[in-house]
C-alpha cells in the first residue's frame, strides 16, 4: 500500500529543503578506537579502510560488541577517533555535521511535540519561516506514510511509527548521509518486514549515502548493496560481500535465503577464528 501510494505521485522535484538528488561519497582511512581501562587499553577497533560510494547502501554486518556502532558514531563526529580519518564528501570530518544524521534503535522523539514538530524540529536551524518549515515538515510525512498522524504525540503511535517519525525527521533538515544504527532491533518481525519495504522506496528516492548497523543477516541482504562483516576482540571488518539480487527484496525468495546462509556461514567461520585465538592468547 505504501509502495503504490508514492508511486501514484508526481516525481520530486527538487527544492529548497527537499531531498538532494544523491548522497555523498564517504572515505574512512585507517579509523581505529583503543578505550583505556582499569587494567590497560582495550582495542575496541582496528583500522578500519573504507570507501563508500554516493548512494550506496552499506550495511555493517556483525555481532555486539564487534566495533560497528563505534565507527558509526565516529563517522557522524560524536565519537573522536584514536587514529585515522574520516572524509564526507573530500571534507574531512572533525565533529557532527547537517551532511550526517544519526538515528538509532530507539526514536529519540520529544514527547511533549507531536509528529509534526518532532519534524520540524531540526529546521527550526535552518532560519526557515514557519510556513515553509511546516510545508516541509509535512511532505516528509506524507513520504513517511503517516498522513493524519501530525497531531499525534509519541505515546499514541507505535514503534513502527516512531520510527517513521524519526526517519522523517531526519530526511527534513536534507542530510547527504543516513547513519542507521540497528533501527528496527527493537520491533516485532512484521513491522520490521514492512519497514524494510519503506525504507527501501525512501532510500531509491532520495538516493541517500546509507551506512547501516544490524546483526541480523537477512536483514542486511534485504536492503543492502554491499555488507562488510565485522568480527570481534577486537571489532575489524572480515569480509565482504557485493549483493546484486534485484530490488525490491523479498525476505523468502531463495536467492537471498541462500546468499544470507553463505554471509552467515562467513560470519560463524569468523567468530569461531576469534575464539580459537583467544583461547590460545590465553593458553601461553
Amino acid at each position: 500500500m505504501f509502495r503504490r501510494a508514492l508511486e501514484a505521485e508526481a516525481p520530486m522535484q527538487i527544492e529548497k529543503g527537499s531531498p538532494s538528488p544523491g548522497g555523498i561519497p564517504l572515505r574512512i582511512e585507517g579509523v581505529s578506537k583503543t578505550y583505556a581501562g582499569r587494567t590497560g587499553n582495550v582495542e575496541a577497533l582496528r583500522p578500519v579502510n573504507l570507501t563508500v560510494e554516493p548512494g550506496e547502501f552499506v550495511c555493517l554486518l556483525g555481532p555486539s560488541g564487534c566495533g560497528k556502532s563505534t565507527l558509526l558514531s565516529i563517522v557522524a563526529g560524536l565519537e573522536e577517533a584514536s587514529g585515522g580519518t574520516i572524509w564526507a564528501n573530500e571534507q574531512k570530518v572533525t565533529g557532527p555535521g547537517t551532511d550526517r544524521v544519526l538515528l538509532f534503535q530507539e526514536a529519540a522523539l520529544f514527547p511533549w511535540l507531536d509528529v509534526l514538530g518532532n519534524v520540524e524540529f531540526g529546521l527550526r536551524q535552518k532560519q526557515l519561516s514557519a510556513s515553509e518549515r511546516t510545508r516541509i515538515a509535512l511532505r516528509f510525512i506524507d513520504l513517511v506514510h503517516l498522513n493524519g498522524f501530525e497531531k499525534s504525540f509519541v505515546h499514541q503511535l507505535s514503534g513502527g511509527m516512531r520510527q517513521r517519525v524519526a526517519i522523517a525527521r531526519a530526511l527534513a533538515i536534507n542530510p547527504a548521509v543516513l547513519l542507521m544504527d540497528e533501527p528496527f532491533g527493537a520491533l516485532d518481525a512484521l513491522t520490521r518486514d514492512r519497514l524494510y519495504s519503506e525504507l527501501e522506496f525512501i532510500w531509491s528516492s532520495t538516493r541517500k549515502t546509507i551506512l547501516f548497523v544490524t546483526h541480523n543477516v537477512h536483514e542486511a541482504v534485504a536492503l543492502g548493496d554491499r555488507i562488510l562483516v565485522f568480527a570481534p576482540r577486537p571489532g575489524r571488518i572480515v569480509s565482504e560481500f557485493r549483493i546484486k539480487l534485484p530490488r525490491p527484496r523479498s525476505l523468502e525468495d531463495h536467492h537471498l535465503v541462500d546468499q544470507a546462509a553463505e554471509i552467515l556461514a562467513a560470519l560463524k567461520e569468523a567468530l569461531g577464528e576469534d575464539e580459537q585465538e583467544n583461547s590460545n592468547g590465553q593458553s601461553k
